[in-house]
């Protein structure tokens, strides 16, 4: 079972353009689309009723909007090693595309020409532990979907290409804790959850609701 430590929320930024079309969107600062508003919104009804010590999000305004929309904008701290992977000389391109250009490649192993490695982003992911640590309670941080995976497999003290595994769909929310009430036993409490079955997704809806893990 997980513990009363703190837990850190992770909630991905909704839909975009970019994100529609499936493109690499780094530091390109895009908005909400229409769809990624009303995602927000709903993630913002699941995330209410609980209580955060302190909120973060990423600077990009996908993130700061989809931090407003869902509720918790007044008093959000802008933390710059939230913002997404500097794709450099990817940026907009799909994964076909980049595939194209270099057949093999994986971001979270090879990282991006002119933009960030893996050992970057791990390298900022560690350093946003390491301050939600030091928190003294639950933390939620609205950011991106590559940074996201990076400090899931960060948390859990695994490799940098781990970070691959933990996908995660626009305006769903993880949650990282601990089993035990130890420190040493660092746990995936819940991945990629969002609120309601949306019309790209075939699943069966488990039931499980955030408020279990209050």
């Amino acid at each position: 079972m997980s513990s009363d430590l703190p837990r850190l929320y992770l909630a991905r930024h909704g839909d975009t353009d970019w994100t529609d079309s499936n493109r690499h969107t780094g530091r390109a600062d895009l908005p909400l689309n229409e769809r990624g508003e009303e995602h927000a919104r709903e993630l913002g009804e699941q995330l209410h009723g609980h209580a955060f010590a302190c909120v973060f999000t990423s600077p990009l305004q996908r993130a700061a909007k989809t931090c407003e929309l869902a509720g918790f904008g007044v008093g959000a701290k802008v933390d710059a090693d939230l913002v997404e992977w500097d794709y450099g000389g990817f940026e907009g391109k799909s994964t076909s595309d980049v595939l194209k250009e270099c057949p093999g490649w994986e971001l979270f192993r090879d990282g991006c020409p002119d933009g960030e490695s893996p050992e970057d982003v791990a390298l900022r992911a560690d350093r946003f532990i390491a301050g939600a640590h030091g928190v003294g309670g639950d933390v939620l941080a609205f950011s991106s979907g590559h940074i996201i995976r990076m400090i899931a497999a960060r948390w859990l003290g695994l490799s940098p290409t781990v970070g691959r595994l933990f996908y995660c769909r626009p305006a769903s929310v993880g949650v990282l804790g601990f089993e035990h009430n130890d420190f040493d036993q660092p746990i995936i409490c819940l991945w990629n959850y969002f609120v309601r079955l949306r019309d790209d997704v075939q699943i069966k809806k488990s039931g499980m609701e955030l408020g279990m893990l209050t």
